[in-house]
C-alpha cells in the first residue's frame, strides 16, 4: 500500500476520533506528498515520499527552535507533538553503531583519511542512508572518523 493510502487511511481514523492536530497534521502530510506527485508528474516512489516525511519533521525541528528561542514553549510542544504524529511514517532509523559501520566502509572505497576528503565520502555515503538516517548524525559521525 503506497504511503498516501495509509496517510489517508490514518486522516479518516482520526477524524472519526476527533483528534484536530492527528487529523491537521495529517492533512498537511497528504498535501505535501500529493504537491511531490505533481511537482514531479507521476507516482511517488517510497524514497522519494520518506524524503517528504523527513523534510516535514526536519522543518519542525527548526520550528522547535525558535519557539523556544522565543520563548514559545507552547507552540514548540505543539510542533513536537506533530513531529510524533510523523515519525511513524518513516523507515526504522539506522543506529549510530550501523551508521558508524557504513562510514568506515565508504571511507575505505572513496580512499578518505582526512577532512579535505569529507565531500567525497559523504557523496557516496548519503545515497546509502537516504531515508533511514539524519544527515546531521552522518555528518557529525563521518566528522569522528574523519577526525574532524
Amino acid at each position: 500500500m503506497s504511503l498516501i493510502k495509509d496517510v489517508t487511511a490514518e486522516i479518516n481514523a482520526s477524524l472519526k476520533a476527533g483528534d484536530k492536530l492527528r487529523t491537521s497534521t495529517l492533512r498537511l502530510l497528504l498535501s505535501a506528498l500529493k504537491n511531490k506527485e505533481i511537482e514531479l508528474r507521476r507516482t511517488l516512489e517510497d524514497g522519494e515520499a520518506h524524503q517528504v516525511v523527513s523534510t516535514l519533521i526536519r522543518q519542525r525541528h527548526e520550528s522547535i527552535e525558535q519557539f523556544e528561542k522565543g520563548g514559545r514553549a507552547d507552540l514548540a510542544e505543539k510542533e513536537a507533538r506533530e513531529i510524533e504524529i510523523l515519525k511513524p511514517f518513516l523507515p526504522p532509523q539506522m543506529s549510530e553503531e550501523e551508521i558508524t559501520g557504513l562510514v568506515k566502509k565508504a571511507a575505505e572505497e572513496a580512499g578518505a583519511s582526512t577532512m579535505k576528503d569529507m565531500g567525497k565520502l559523504m557523496k557516496i555515503l548519503m545515497p546509502r542512508v537516504k531515508g533511514k538516517a539524519d544527515g546531521k548524525v552522518v555528518n557529525e559521525i563521518v566528522r569522528k572518523v574523519l577526525g574532524g
